[in-house]
């Protein structure tokens, strides 16, 4: 008997997102593939955030004819249960987290959507293989005694990624990982992307550094105003032309070793 074919992980269909008065996602139409490794790339301030939010479900679009939204297939979810399917690396999360937790406490602390552990939550003894998984997959075992106030910034990254991979989830969708990172953490922290694409794991970035577009990443989604304005194969789309008129300023691109390098 064939296999049902396997949902895309997002699917957004004339979708539009309002906060305040201003309209900030704009017709936004965008489909992603439950293993695609996907860049979205924008200066700051064209909506890119929104779009996080809208799909981890912070912000709600309008509801009008032809607008839809599902997550791997369904258009219904609970934040728990859609955090065990899409992790999410942000570096909002990391500042409301509190200092004095371990990097182990971190890492659980995904199972429960909280900032850490307290005295309410019941670690049971499967979280804790999980959460030890998730440490050992990252390189970052060393890490788990150790309190985040004490780690470097990319330690503290690095855990934050373990923390979303402590589900083993389909996907795991970037929010500007190498923002206030200094390059050495910046490099950490893309091998890691590198390592998790290779891995099988679906890759949804969100950026405005073209450096963070690892090689594994195939296909780019430009958007600017609130708008996609460009959807196709990465050497297609980052060309000078395309990303002078993105960022509104004359850029030159640099290629090494399947890293493209504004210059």
């Amino acid at each position: 008997m064939p296999q049902e074919p396997t949902p895309p992980l997002l699917d957004l269909k004339s979708i539009c997102v309002m906060r305040g008065r201003k309209t900030v996602l704009e017709h936004v139409n965008l489909r992603i593939g439950a293993d695609e490794h996907v860049a979205i790339l924008g200066p700051n301030g064209c909506g890119k955030s929104t779009l996080i939010k809208t799909i981890t479900r912070e912000c709600y679009p309008i509801a009008q004819d032809g607008s839809s939204m599902t997550i791997l297939g369904d258009d219904s979810w609970d934040v728990f249960s859609l955090r065990k399917m899409l992790g999410i690396v942000s570096n909002d999360w990391m500042q409301l987290c509190t200092g004095e937790a371990t990097g182990i406490e971190i890492v659980l602390s995904g199972c429960f959507s909280s900032t850490s552990i307290f005295s309410t939550h019941e670690v049971t003894a499967p979280q804790q293989e999980q959460a030890a998984i998730a440490l050992q997959r990252l390189g970052a075992t060393h890490l788990a005694a150790r309190a985040v106030v004490e780690m470097s910034s990319g330690e503290a990254r690095r855990v934050l990624i373990a923390r979303a991979l402590v589900h083993n989830p389909r996907a795991l969708l970037f929010d500007e990982p190498c923002n206030s990172l200094d390059f050495a953490a910046q490099q950490i922290v893309r091998q890691t992307m590198r390592t998790l694409a290779q891995a099988g794991v679906g890759i949804i970035l969100v950026t405005h550094e073209l450096a963070d577009i690892v090689p594994e990443i195939d296909r780019v989604v430009l958007m600017n105003r609130g708008k996609i304005v460009a959807d196709g194969p990465k050497p297609e789309l980052l060309v000078e032309n395309r990303l002078s008129e993105l960022f509104g300023v004359a850029v030159g691109i640099e290629r090494i070793d399947g890293h493209f390098h504004l210059r």
